[in-house]
This record gives C-alpha cells, sequence and structure tokens, in this order.
C-alpha cells in the first residue's frame, strides 16, 4: 500500500554532511513512480573546505543553508522544519584508524547524540544514518546504545552491513547503513538486493577510465625519492609488507616497523575493485596507482566514490584528499534512498534479509508491495 499515491517532495535536513556523498544520492533520488523525490533544506559541517564543497555542488543557490560550525553551537530547535533527515555521524572513534575507542572518545564517540535531538526534535518520516564496520566492535555496548536510542526516538531500523562492490561501485567499502521509519507510518523499509548490480564492472581499470582534461582535482602529488622507490618495488595489488618478502627488494626502501594496517603503500589492481578510501591515517596509506610510482589523484578518488567529474572540491591537495575518504558513495546513497521512496510509494523492488553481521548469506527476495 502505498503512504502517497500523489507528487510528494520530502525536506531533508543534514548533519555532518561532509562534502556532500550522502546528499547528492539522496537528491538524485526518485521513486519508480516518479512521485517521490528529495529537497535539500540544511545541512552542517564543522570543516570551512567541506562546507564550500558542499555548498558549490549541492545547493549553489541557497549557500546560506549550509551551516559551517561546531554541531555542539548549533541550535537544533531554530533550525528549518524538515521531514527526512542524514547523517554519517563521524567515525573517527569507531574505525580501524581511529584505534576504535568508541564512546570512550572524548572529541568524537557521542556526537551521534546531536542526531537524535533532530530526530526527537522533527520526527521525520524517515532517516539514514551512515558508520563504518568497525562500530560493532569499537566498544562493548556503543551500537547497541545507538539503535536503542534510535528506537527510543520513534523508529522502527532496518540496519544492514552494505558492501559497495556488490552495488556497483568500484571500491571495496563495508559501512553499515541504519535506515529508520517512524513507528506510525504504515510502511516497511527493506534492504535492497545487489542482484541488479552484478553484471557492473567495478574494476578499478574501469573506473578510472578516460577521466577528460578538464576534470578538477587530477593534480598528481610530487613524491619522495624514498617513497617513488617503494613502489617502484611494489607490484599491483601488493602493500609494502608483501613486497619486502621479495629478496630482490632494496635494503634502503625496507620499512622496519611493521603496522597491522594493510593499505601502507598499497597499489590498486586494475583488474580488482579500488580499495577503501580513507580520509585519515599517516603516510602511506593514500592509495597508489598500478601504473608506475605515484598516488591516485583526488579525482581518481572521487571516481572510486562514484562522484561525477562535474563535482569540484574546495581547499587544498590534503583538505579534499579527507574529504573524499568521508565521503558516502553517491551510488550507495542513491540506491539505499531510492528503496525508501519506493516503500512510501509502494513500489516493488527487489530485496534481501538485512544482515547486521554481515558474515552470513542472503539470498534475494521477490519484490513485494511495502505497507
Amino acid at each position: 500500500m502505498a503512504y502517497f499515491d500523489t507528487k510528494y517532495t520530502f525536506r531533508l535536513g543534514e548533519l555532518y554532511c561532509g562534502p556532500g556523498g550522502l546528499a547528492y544520492g539522496v537528491l538524485h533520488a526518485h521513486s519508480r513512480n516518479g512521485l517521490l523525490d528529495v529537497q535539500h533544506v540544511w545541512a552542517n559541517d564543522v570543516d570551512a573546505d567541506t562546507c564550500d564543497t558542499y555548498r558549490n555542488n549541492i545547493c549553489p543557490e541557497n549557500p546560506d543553508s549550509v551551516i559551517c560550525k561546531d554541531v555542539r553551537r548549533l541550535n537544533i530547535q531554530e533550525l528549518a522544519p524538515i521531514n527526512a533527515f542524514a547523517y554519517g555521524f563521524p567515525c573517527n572513534s569507531f574505525s580501524s584508524i581511529g584505534e576504535h575507542q568508541g564512546m570512550e572518545n572524548e572529541k568524537f564517540g557521542r556526537l551521534y547524540w546531536y542526531g537524535i535531538e533532530v530526530l526527537r526534535t522533527f520526527q521525520p518520516f524517515w532517516f539514514i544514518a551512515e558508520n563504518v564496520s568497525g562500530i560493532r566492535t569499537a566498544g562493548t555496548n556503543d551500537f547497541k546504545q545507538i539503535l536503542t536510542d534510535m528506537e527510543e526516538s520513534g523508529y522502527k531500523l532496518t540496519v544492514h552491513l552494505y558492501k559497495a562492490e556488490e552495488y556497483g561501485i568500484p571500491q571495496i567499502r563495508h559501512r553499515y547503513i541504519i535506515v529508520g521509519i517512524r513507528n506510525d507510518l504504515p510502511v516497511e523499509f527493506h534492504v535492497p538486493s545487489p542482484e541488479p548490480y552484478k553484471n557492473i564492472d567495478v574494476t578499478a581499470g574501469h573506473a578510472l577510465a578516460d577521466i577528460p582534461e578538464w576534470a578538477s582535482n587530477n593534480e598528481v602529488k610530487k613524491l619522495t625519492q624514498r617513497v617513488i622507490g617503494k613502489l617502484e618495488h611494489t607490484l599491483p595489488g601488493q602493500n609494502i609488507w608483501q613486497a619486502m618478502k621479495n629478496p630482490d627488494f632494496p635494503d634502503e626502501y625496507r620499512i622496519k616497523e611493521h603496522y597491522s594496517f594493510s593499505q601502507i603503500y598499497r597499489k590498486l589492481r586494475p583488474d580488482k575493485p579500488g580499495y577503501t578510501i580513507t580520509a585519515n591515517g599517516g603516510g602511506g596509506t593514500w592509495g597508489y596507482h598500478w601504473d608506475g610510482a605515484r598516488e591516485l589523484t583526488n579525482r581518481e578518488r572521487a571516481r572510486i566514490q562514484t562522484f561525477p567529474d562535474t563535482y569540484t572540491f574546495t581547499g587544498k591537495y590534503a583538505s579534499v584528499r579527507r574529504q573524499i575518504g568521508m565521503a558516502v558513495p553517491c551510488k550507495l546513497s542513491r540506491i539505499v534512498t531510492k528503496a525508501v521512496l519506493d516503500s512510501f510509494a509502494g513500489e516493488e523492488y527487489p530485496w534481501i534479509e538485512p544482515n547486521m553481521d554481515g558474515d552470513q548469506k542472503t539470498k534475494p527476495k521477490k519484490g513485494k508491495k511495502n505497507g
């Protein structure tokens, strides 16, 4: 049963908006019957470059709708009314790079609560929240507490560990996405099946091909000779630890410390999806092209995150790299949002059972009417 059977546009608010990957997908989604879509109302982030990127690409006609300030200084009660909400609350406390500190991280751990405040203030019809797969192991009860707070705000939740590469995205990126539908609504959301995307070429070689000369943010970063030497002796698909197993690997380029992070000087393979594009981490963790001794350009990173080539990023090289790494892949956001809109429109779509653990097999189910 359709909850909306006439044209309707949801009004979207967003916290921790980043450069707009989540918003781009949400705002470019519509229900299969074309009746339901979403418009931007307001967004918030703390980083000036990130806010400028969002303004320039998502809402250039309404730049003041992006509020650039620390969320802890944001008066949520004074924000414009919304009935749809998205937030990728900061993952620094829950990622492997962030050392899984969880709620114990005073700076980032409890920032999710401001999203709870939005839910309780505006009671939107639906919301989408995203975080890293490590959120389940960052703290013994952290994830459970977050879900409890969402449920107690009046929402029925569907929690799923999405594997981006299964949805036509050229990147091995595994993220929890939580979809909440308000309890009083006769609408049931299902996880969209990856089946329709199984024949899409998700190799890095395909994703990075034919970048036009006019595309911005495509400069190649200059590396030190020591880094170049490491990469010249590293094969596609290898990281530095694997490369150093070769007895011919030069001693002057070897690393003595052995870190657990597998992306240290790791080259992409052209015949496989790209590795997870990261925002944080030390030297050697930024992703490297299989052809030659160089980092990926920021435009190549954006391609792997499924940003269109027309999407321009504001800031210096490191700032742009961080923005892209923090983003939700545009295509994954659009797929999930379309399923939300189809659920409200009563449209059928192929779906699977939610899989919080990410390790059990799920079989596609036949599409069915929601509600």
